[in-house]
């Protein structure tokens, strides 16, 4: 459990006792390639902690997924709008790869903050992280070329989802067809 200690010590400092009571919260889940772990209109209890694999949230729009986002090792993952308000959700989360992940239920979660106001600012910037995060990929969707929106994308993301991602999804994740994405890549590969 040290990647996910490691992963927690950027937010705020633990005291021995502090990792194992948080440790002592976390549920580890082994899941399969293309499991499903959150669907539509499911209410999310669970932030999950990526200690290995891949995964992206998408939603459907005209039968067509849209992607959302993409998580690997080290990496918090949810569907965040559910799991905040506790209303259900309206992506997917699926596992890309066979993964292993570090649950916490979102009551257990909200138990910390509580009782130690020091994971009380983990779910503050945890939040501001994503908020940013999405802001900025709003800003490059609607602004940016597609060449633009895939030389960032490759920069900003870590290296094994720019490598083990299929093409389509981050081709849908960018709002740009296939096609267009092959002929960036085809495009930067040359210069």
């Amino acid at each position: 459990m040290n990647d996910i200690r490691q992963s927690l010590s950027q937010f705020m400092s633990l005291a021995d006792e502090e990792f194992d009571l948080i440790k002592s919260k976390l549920e580890v889940e082994e899941i399969k390639t293309n499991t499903i772990i959150i669907k539509i209109n499911q209410k999310v209890s669970k932030l999950y902690f990526v200690k290995s694999g891949l995964l992206r949230t998408y939603f459907l729009s005209d039968g067509k997924e849209i992607n959302t986002y993409f998580a690997c090792n080290g990496q918090f993952i949810t569907s965040f709008s559910s799991y905040i308000t506790q209303t259900p959700s309206i992506q997917y989360l699926e596992a890309l790869e066979s993964s292993t992940l570090y649950s916490i239920t979102f009551e257990q979660l909200n138990n910390l903050y509580e009782s130690y106001p020091k994971f009380e600012k983990f779910g503050k910037i945890l939040a501001e992280q994503n908020y940013l995060c999405v802001l900025e990929r709003m800003i490059y969707l609607q602004s940016k070329s597609a060449k633009e929106k895939y030389l960032y994308f490759i920069e900003k993301y870590e290296k094994k989802i720019v490598q083990r991602v299929p093409q389509l999804h981050i081709a849908s994740y960018l709002g740009i067809t296939p096609e267009t994405l092959s002929r960036v890549r085809k495009e930067i590969s040359i210069s």
